[in-house]
């Protein structure tokens, strides 16, 4: 039975170290974990890697009788385990925010650490807390249970520390911190009354994969979050930089239009406050809006565009389906870029179409115009609409998708396709 004992805990020791190479490939290679975390983990699966090879060693060892190895095997081993709590107070403070030079659980947690160390050191010098035989047997002394209430404080001061820090953490990194210090700790308990097969480096082992896995998934949580508010941002930026340029065609289409006929001036600066309103409320809004909405706040743009060109638009609505949502400015950009690029002083008039029809499974707007053909590549630097953000958008709120191409005998056709919800 002994002999078992000692090869299912050669195979703990080999399985760990598999387990900790391949936890420290991941951690390195994982973009979504910011870079101080990537630290962390990497430095934990370091000597997750140290603490599975020096439990290899010290069991090889005793199989083969070697006392020296075996008793630096079992030093380093316990050492480099007892350095991974030290590693948890680290990254604890870290998720918190707080400077682990300036903490006292640090510092607390230092101390016992050298403590702990300083008694592993004492092995080599009295049999008090543990002795191995020249025949590489190994046997608890009498003050074996002291030896391990250093490790014991530290772990239950890391879970104190978590609960005191309980509103400046996420859900998963608490998680992360109570699994990565239980786990090791009821293995611990295990270990003090049974000594054979090695619990206490299977629940080190589980709580540092439970511990990457926990904060794998908070850190693309929160990458997904900053990715999806840096392009909303973005979005917004590019709308207020393109918008002076129409607004002052705009205001000075106005001006002349004033003095030729009020009434229709009162109506055009009637749909230009809609569409200001329309496009205010659509750079902060991180929701789908209904598309009846969208349309009214497009048909505003038109409005305005045909009044600046009476003769050069006409528009046609063929719209009977409505009941669906969409990224807001969605619509609105798409026939903007219609207009831009399909008006032409050479051509006698602009003919856009909006449509909506509805298949199984999805909707689809199509804006279709008989202009120029569309020409100008799908960038993020188009000076005009930005398209490659619509398409973004569509995909990351409702995974929709915008297509876009040359309409049989001449101008450009946007096929705008919304799933079903």
């Amino acid at each position: 039975m002994y002999n078992w004992n000692l090869i299912i805990n050669v195979s703990i020791g080999t399985a760990g170290l598999l387990l900790s190479l391949m936890g420290l490939l991941m951690s390195m290679l994982s973009r979504p974990i910011e870079a101080h975390a990537r630290r962390h983990l990497s430095g934990m699966f370091v000597i997750m890697v140290l603490y599975s090879a020096t439990i290899i060693v010290s069991y090889y060892a005793e199989i083969e009788a070697k006392a020296v190895p075996m008793r630096w095997g079992i030093f380093l081993s316990s050492v480099f385990s007892s350095v991974l709590m030290l590693v948890l107070t680290s990254l604890m403070l870290h998720f918190a925010r707080e400077d682990r030079r300036s903490s006292r659980l640090f510092l607390c947690v230092s101390l016992l650490w050298v403590v702990y160390v300083g008694m592993l050191i004492s092995t080599f010098f009295s049999p008090a807390f543990y002795s191995i035989s020249d025949e590489a047997v190994y046997r608890r002394g009498p003050w074996y249970t002291f030896l391990l209430i250093p490790p014991v404080v530290i772990m239950l001061l890391n879970l104190w520390g978590a609960w005191r820090r309980r509103k400046k953490l996420s859900r998963s990194q608490m998680w992360a911190l109570r699994v990565y210090t239980l786990v090791p700790l009821l293995a611990m308990l295990v270990q003090m009354l049974y000594y054979g097969i090695l619990a206490t480096a299977l629940g080190v082992m589980f709580g540092s994969m439970a511990m990457f896995l926990f904060v794998l998934r908070d850190q693309q949580d929160r990458f997904v979050r900053v990715t999806e508010e840096n392009a909303n941002r973005e979005f917004g930026i590019r709308i207020l930089q393109i918008r002076p340029h129409f607004i002052y065609n705009v205001i000075s289409s106005i001006y002349y239009i004033v003095e030729e006929d009020p009434v229709k001036a009162q109506g055009v600066i009637r749909d230009f406050s809609v569409y200001l309103k329309k496009v205010f409320r659509s750079i902060t809004s991180q929701e789908p809006v209904p598309f009846a909405e969208e349309l009214e706040h497009t048909r505003a743009y038109l409005s305005v565009e045909m009044a600046r060109f009476p003769d050069q638009l006409h528009v046609t609505y063929d719209t009977p389906y409505v009941d669906f949502k969409l990224p807001p400015l969605t619509l609105q950009p798409v026939v903007e870029n219609a207009v831009k690029h399909g008006i032409d002083p050479e051509v006698e008039r602009l003919n856009i179409t909006i449509r909506t029809r509805h298949a199984e499974g999805f909707n689809e707007i199509i804006v279709e115009n008989d202009g120029e053909d569309f020409k100008a590549p799908l960038s993020i630097d188009d000076d005009t609409v930005g398209l490659p953000n619509i398409i973004n958008r569509l995909k990351r709120m409702c995974d929709g998708e915008l297509i876009v191409a040359k309409r049989e005998g001449g101008g450009t056709v946007a096929t705008i396709r919304i799933p079903e919800a």
